[in-house]
């Protein structure tokens, strides 16, 4: 099977189904840059954030009783993958965006978003597979927008039965929201778990 083809007007993605079966034996792909080729990783350290875990701090709560953003699901999923995209250091590529844009229209990938007067200000994208919900990546042009997107994923991921979040990695911005780092083979055991599960992300 062909795991990279190209689409009519040219730009490349990842066959959908590769990718979906990558996600359930514990890999996931990058790019080199904008235009680099795709690597697969599988971390001996995974990030996760435990569903009963989530660490919202005194300041975050205030911003989400004070109603500064409105969240929605999957009203723009283009606009929240290519925000993420939107840095210096990028490993989203343009396959990367297409191969997410097909996952989306099948149903498995999602976004949650933070708007403010109508602009989106911050949010976040990952896969649903099962009980497993696999981050992707987050953005945020206003303070707290990406961390309420995060809570409110947390919340629907109760709420629908989910029993694992991954970050992939852990890095010190969502360690102050309770990501904890734990073994490949417990992340392997959570995921396997996890995928017995039936769970709608929408």
């Amino acid at each position: 099977m062909r795991t990279i083809s190209a689409l009519s007007n040219g730009a490349k993605i990842i066959d959908g189904q590769f990718l979906l079966k990558a996600y359930c034996n514990g890999l996931f792909p990058m790019a080199d840059g904008r235009d680099g080729d795709i690597h697969w990783f599988s971390p001996e350290r995974r990030g996760i954030i435990p569903l009963d875990g989530l660490i919202i701090s005194r300041s975050l709560r205030q911003t989400i009783r004070k109603k500064i953003f409105e969240t929605r699901i999957d009203t723009d999923f283009e606009l929240t993958i290519r925000s993420c995209a939107e840095r210096d250091e990028v490993w989203i590529s343009e396959t990367i965006v297409q191969s997410y844009l097909h996952l989306h229209q099948i149903g498995f990938a999602h976004s949650v978003e933070c708007w403010n007067n109508n602009t989106m200000v911050g949010g976040l994208y990952g896969v649903a597979i099962g009980g497993a919900f696999f981050g992707v990546s987050m953005f945020s042009r206003m303070t707290d927008a990406s961390k309420v997107a995060l809570v409110c994923l947390v919340e629907r991921l109760n709420a629908n039965g989910f029993s694992l979040l991954d970050t992939q990695y852990v890095n010190p911005h969502l360690a102050t929201l309770g990501c904890v780092e734990i073994s490949q083979q417990d992340y392997l055991d959570q995921l396997n778990n996890a995928l017995q599960r039936q769970c709608n992300f929408v």
